[in-house]
Formats: C-alpha cells, structure tokens, sequence
C-alpha cells in the first residue's frame, strides 16, 4: 500500500486520535481555539438553544460554545478525543462516541451544528454535512471551519517547504478530498447548499501558528501527521528540518501564517435556499 494511502488509512483509524489525543490537546487545541472563537463571534448563542459540535476533538468549540450557557453536545469518532472533554465535567456539555456521517440522533434537534476542521477529513465528507443539515431544525445555522485547500501550521509549511526543495516531486496535494475541495470557497458554498443549507456567508480568518524550534529535535512526533511527511525519504526529512532551523534564523518560535474559511448558512426548510444576509 502506498505511503499516503497508509496514512490516510491511520487518520480513519480511531485508535489513532485516542493515541494522540492528550498530545493534541496540548499543541493543536489552543491554535484550533483560536479559529473555534472566531465561528463563536459570528452567531449568537443564548442559554435555552441547543448546539452540536461534530468531530470536536477535545473541545475547543465546545468549550467555548458552553460559555453562553447553551447546552452542547459533542460528538467525535474518537473515545480518547471524547474522554478529554468529558474530562471537563461543565454541567451543560455532553460529549459522545458517534461517527459524523452517520449521527445517532433526531431530525432538527439543534439551533446549531458546528464542525470545526472536522468534517473535512471524512471520508465522505458530503455525507457528514448531510448529516449536519439533517439534525439541524430549518432556520438554525451549520457553522463549518475550512483551511484553505493547502492547510495549515506544520502541513503548510511542510507543503512550502517541499515545493522549494524537492520541486522535481510529485507536486499533488495530498490532503484528504474534503480539505482540498472545502477548502475553496465556491466548492464549500456549493457544498453546504447540496447538504441543504442556504448559501453560506464565508469569511477568510489568519492566524499564527506558533511552532515551537525545540520540537524539531523530534521531527517525526512533529510532522507524522503530514502527508508530505510520510512521503519523503530519510535524507529529504532531514533537509526539511534544517530548512526550517534556517527559516527561524535562531528564534525559538517560528510563526506559520494560516488562513481559514469560516461559513454560517442557515439550514433550509424546503424550496429555495436563501443567502446569509
């Protein structure tokens, strides 16, 4: 099996999120958080509405959804992802073991769904805003965070780094389908209006990641996530990390610029979708 086909297969796997789960609490949930606050300031949440946040992760929606008092439900494939957030013990949080393309819950039963970098990396991603429309009541909102189609933090840069060094390889994304496709924005309008939300209102947000320099001292717990990664050789991954020890000219942080796709859409009753106004 090719090498991004065996990653690919390790990111379907739950037992791998549960092994990295206190790891990415660590280092990818306060720069998510960032993006979580964003979506957040787009809606207004109040404390009688209900809200579900698909393929949370270890809560960086949900925590700060729970904040306006509302209740929230998150659900993520993951049972150590979803352990994390439990582990928090906020009174009007629930958080699930569900699989996002095939939610274990009723029609219209939230105000607002969100998916925060979730949905992106399903294998069928269309399934999983289908079935964010689907449990949403028409005239509540769907929330989607996007990276843009060449990601972000470690998977940008490596994706900068290994056009400028290796340009003779093979020079195709290998994001997962949904990240590249959601990842534009006429792509991810037209999506959420199929799922059976209106046409979204989409904004672009950027932030830093901050890469700390001392964790290239283990680059493969660094970067192993990253297709681009797995799919060079031992001397090239060496070359990466020196390139990047170069980039940071002796700071210790490394700033990433990276950009995300926000879109609010309103879940649609039937007829004719209407645009975010």
């Amino acid at each position: 099996m090719p090498e991004n086909a065996q990653l690919t297969k390790k990111h379907e796997n739950p037992a791998h999120w549960d092994e990295t789960a206190t790891h990415y609490e660590r280092t990818a949930h306060p720069f998510t958080s960032r993006f979580a606050e964003e979506a957040l300031a787009r809606v207004t949440l109040t404390p009688d509405m209900r809200v579900l946040d698909v393929a949370a992760g270890t809560g960086a929606l949900t925590l700060a959804a729970a904040r306006s008092g509302a209740y929230v439900l998150a659900t993520d494939f993951s049972p150590g992802m979803v352990a994390r957030i439990a582990a928090a013990r906020l009174p009007n949080v629930d958080a699930e073991v569900m699989d996002g393309q095939a939610l274990d819950l009723p029609d219209s039963e939230f105000d607002a769904s969100f998916s925060i970098f979730g949905v992106i990396m399903f294998p069928d991603w269309r399934k999983g805003l289908a079935e964010m429309a689907r449990v949403t009541r028409p005239g509540g909102l769907g929330v989607l965070a996007t990276w843009r189609s060449e990601g972000a933090a470690t998977f940008l840069l490596l994706s900068q780094i290994r056009r400028r060094l290796f340009p003779k390889l093979d020079g195709k994304t290998r994001l997962p389908e949904g990240a590249v496709a959601l990842g534009d924005p006429e792509w991810l309008s037209a999506a959420m209006v199929d799922a059976g939300f209106g046409a979204p209102r989409i904004d672009s947000v950027t932030h830093d990641f901050a890469l700390d320099i001392g964790q290239l001292d283990t680059p493969e717990k660094l970067f192993g996530m990253s297709p681009d990664w797995a799919a060079l050789d031992d001397v090239q991954q060496a070359e990466v990390v020196a390139e990047v020890r170069r980039m940071a000219g002796g700071r210790t942080i490394l700033p990433i610029p990276s950009t995300a796709l926000i879109a609010v859409a309103e879940r649609q009753a039937r007829g004719l979708p209407r645009s975010i106004k």
